[in-house]
Formats: structure tokens, sequence, C-alpha cells
């Protein structure tokens, strides 16, 4: 006699789902690797023109300032404080996921309101720095910055490539925040109680850690080469 053994699985409007996940998980995921896509295209752009120029701005000299310190020459301190806050951000969203898995309402909206302000610090020590060097003299179409070589370039490719790439991770970035502050407000008013689950925050959770990841190439690409 043949044994029928059923499974538990997540059902949609289209049948089982493929990977045992939900609908609106599942195009997350499809928005992320979409998403992955154009930063690699940046990304790749980036490093082709990088490595085909003859000689690049030292990025120990353009990123060397730090807020309140004056002229001292501390090089990637300022940029390495931007990317612990940003990866701390991460580590508070993590507990805000694993509050919701437990249907702790009190530490979702805890760890996602630490998850907003780590947001809003990075984004305010983009906006420092952005300014810092708008008023060195760099922008999109203007490179004041000496190459490794000690000859100015004549072109401005460092910076509309870094203006370009750090502006659109700092829009999702943004996003992310305000998407985060319309969750934790449906968290406080008790939505996700009514529905059963917390599959949102770890939804919004997974952009946020793509945020998180895709910085990391960006502080490469940017600060170390």
């Amino acid at each position: 006699m043949d044994t029928a053994i059923t499974a538990k699985k997540k059902w949609w409007d289209g049948g089982y789902s493929p990977f045992n996940v939900s609908y609106g998980k599942l195009m997350m995921w499809f928005f992320l690797i979409s998403d992955a896509f154009t930063f690699g295209a940046l990304l790749i752009s980036y490093g082709t023109i990088r490595f085909s120029s003859t000689s690049w701005p030292d990025p120990n000299e353009v990123f060397k300032s730090f807020p309140g310190a004056g002229e001292a020459n501390l090089p990637l301190a300022f940029v390495s404080l931007m990317t612990f806050i940003l990866i701390m951000s991460s580590v508070t969203m993590v507990l805000a996921v694993h509050e919701g898995h437990n249907r702790n309402r009190a530490g979702v909206a805890k760890w996602l309101a630490w998850t907003i302000v780590g947001g809003i610090l990075f984004l305010s020590c983009q906006a420092w720095e952005w300014t810092h060097l708008w008023h060195e003299g760099a922008w999109w179409g203007r490179n004041p910055f000496v190459n490794m070589d000690g000859t100015m370039s004549p072109h401005s490719d460092f910076t509309n490539f870094f203006f370009t790439i750090t502006g659109f991770h700092g829009l999702h970035v943004t996003s992310g925040v305000i998407l985060n502050i319309v969750i934790l407000a449906n968290v406080l008013k008790g939505t996700y109680d009514d529905r059963g689950h917390y599959e949102m925050v770890e939804k919004v959770g997974l952009y946020w850690h793509f945020v998180d990841l895709v910085w990391v190439f960006v502080f490469t690409c940017f600060y170390l080469l």
C-alpha cells in the first residue's frame, strides 16, 4: 500500500508557492535582483573608466576630513564611521525581524526605531560629506582633486561617478528609512498583530540588508581602490 506523505505548504493565488514563501516576499527578491543589476551596471562602468585611466585621485587625500577636526589629516576615518553606523543598523533590523517572529510588538518597535535612527545618522553623514566636497569645488562636471601622480585631471569622471552612485545609494537609504517609519507606525497600531504575522517587517528587512550590502561595494570602489 502506498503511503501518502502530506507536506505543509503555503498557498498563493497561483497554486503552490515554488519556494514555500509568500507572494510578497518572492516579489521583494525579484525587485532586489533587478536593483542589483542596476547597481552592478553602475559599478562596472565606474571600474571600466577607473582602470582604463592612467591616473586617478587618491582617496586618502580626497576623503581625509572629519567633522570638527579642522585641518587634521584623517584618511577614511569619517567614511569608516558611516560604514559602522550602517552595519549596526543592519544588526538592529535583524533583531526587529527576530522579535517579529516571536510576535513581540514592543521588541519590534524598539529595534525598528533604532534602525531608523541609524539610517538618519548615515544620511546626515552623507549630507555633510557632500557639502564638504562641494565647498572644496567638487560636483558633477567639476574635479578639483590632484591625481596620485601629481597631475590635474582634465576630466571629471571621478566626481561624476561618485555623486551619481553614492547619490543613488543615498536615495535607497532614504526610501528604506521612509518604509521603516511606515512599518513602525503599523507596528504601534497593532496592524500585524491583527494579521497574525510580522512578515512585512521581514520583507522591509530584506530591502534594508540589500542597501547595506551595496554600500560595501560602493565603499570598496570609491574609498579603497
